[in-house]
């Protein structure tokens, strides 16, 4: 890949994956909000301003990293957002609405695959010609699943594993929950080794049939 394969990949995915982050990370504070907590609404999280998602090293440094270290290798990309910050304890029922602010981010993904994803159609219908917002269309819809398949992976601190510690039985979930401080080594590990694509790809291949199915009705209006 050459310096302008690079800029031009630069400017395909960066409004996706602006508005895939932001999104994500406001859904998690306006769900916290809905169900009691509003720590992360007070430190001003529950916004569609990127600058309050950014991290310096995960959303910046890290994605440049292991870019370039895995360059000559396999390429991966990865990084991460600022987590929002929420008191789960304040929530009114701690154990049960832990699971939908969990999930309320990956659900922002999915519905933002869905939108980019009618935007393609619409851009194909209309005959537009110009091959760029195509390609940012097509970026948005494959952004939004990996961010989708990625955050369900039941490892915490990512949302899966909220979601599967609210599932547990209370002892259980105490000891799963202490997996957390190794969490991010271990979703490194799994992208190094490629164990990733066992996880990623079925998850995936089966939300795009879902999302797909969710557009018949449109592409045989379009057609």
């Amino acid at each position: 890949m050459n310096l302008d394969q690079i800029i031009s990949a630069f400017a395909v995915y960066a409004l996706p994956v602006i508005f895939a982050i932001t999104l994500h990370e406001a859904a998690h504070a306006f769900a916290a909000k809905y169900y009691g907590d509003t720590t992360a609404f007070d430190a001003g999280r529950m916004s569609l301003n990127p600058l309050r998602h950014i991290d310096p090293f995960g959303t910046i440094a890290l994605p440049i990293l292991t870019f370039a270290v895995s360059y000559a290798f396999a390429p991966f990309v990865f990084g991460y957002a600022k987590p929002v910050p929420v008191e789960f304890s304040r929530l009114r029922k701690p154990k049960q609405h832990m699971a939908w602010v969990a999930l309320a981010g990956p659900a922002a993904n999915f519905f933002m695959a869905l939108g980019w994803l009618i935007m393609l159609l619409v851009l194909r219908a209309s005959g537009v010609a110009e091959a760029f917002p195509h390609k940012v269309a097509q970026a948005g819809v494959f952004v939004n699943l990996i961010l989708f398949a990625i955050n369900l992976l039941p490892i915490p601190p990512l949302d899966g594993g909220r979601i599967l510690t609210s599932w547990l039985p209370v002892r259980l979930a105490y000891k799963f929950a202490q997996l957390e401080r190794f969490g991010f080594f271990v979703v490194i590990a799994l992208l190094v080794t490629g164990l990733m694509q066992y996880w990623m790809q079925p998850v995936m291949a089966l939300t795009y049939g879902l999302l797909d199915l969710l557009v018949l009705p449109l592409k045989l209006l379009l057609n």
